[in-house]
């Protein structure tokens, strides 16, 4: 009997389940850290907008806009409109936490400008990425059901680049948490007391990647051994 015999795909239960309650417990952490520090207010009273300029501006970046975006926990740095986009808890509140995350935004920004190398690459992987995570699954499953290896072996290759790209998020995402943090320290943003708390944010928003990695690397190998169940 193989991995799929009596409808139980055993792959699934034993790879890919424990990645998906990992993913669910590090939504959770990140979550509950952020909204903990949301409501710890630093003693010098700058805001994640704030923290993100002076941060910019100490490291000679002067072409990158900082702005307000909708929603919670929509933090991000847009390389190619060169904005750094944070939402309204962080933008505009002088907490611990808004600071932290802005801080990570803005170490993007400077491996943006330094040309730090696993984010070129990354930027270069985005389409195969896209292409690969939305149809690479679609065009295995379609091939194992159909009985055509083929189709099967395509749908792996395209899906193994979208994992790829996930496991070159996860030195950047350290990478920009590791910045954000040194940054803050050397220019006295925070107290250590704070820089400790904003590091406990970073870090649980690091769990999320590291889960997100896992789960696309087990659903890959899940892919492969069911492949391999059906030679």
């Amino acid at each position: 009997m193989d991995a799929m015999g009596m409808g139980i795909d055993i792959y699934y239960i034993i790879l890919v389940v424990p990645t998906l309650i990992l993913s669910m417990v590090a939504q959770l952490m990140v979550k509950s850290t952020f909204s903990k520090y949301s409501q710890v207010r630093c003693s010098r009273s700058i805001t994640g907008c704030d923290a993100a300029n002076l941060i910019l501006r100490n490291n000679s970046i002067n072409n990158v806009a900082v702005e307000a975006v909708a929603g919670s926990l929509t933090d991000h740095y847009d390389p190619g409109a060169k904005k750094l986009r944070l939402s309204e808890p962080v933008y505009s509140q002088p907490t611990i936490a808004a600071v932290g995350v802005a801080a990570h935004e803005a170490g993007h920004a400077i491996q943006h400008a330094t040309r730090y190398g696993p984010l070129a690459l990354r930027s270069t992987l985005v389409p195969v990425a896209n292409i690969g995570s939305r149809f690479g699954p679609i065009i295995a499953i379609a091939g194992l059901f159909l009985s055509m290896p083929f189709l099967l072996n395509i749908g792996i290759l395209l899906f193994g680049g979208a994992v790829i790209f996930y496991l070159i998020t996860l030195p950047i995402e350290i990478n920009a948490s590791s910045r954000a943090l040194a940054l803050l320290k050397r220019d006295n943003v925070l107290t250590p007391q704070e820089l400790d708390g904003a590091k406990k944010v970073l870090t649980a928003a690091a769990l999320t990647y590291i889960a997100s990695a896992l789960t696309a690397m087990m659903s890959l190998i899940r892919l492969i051994l069911i492949a391999r169940s059906r030679r």
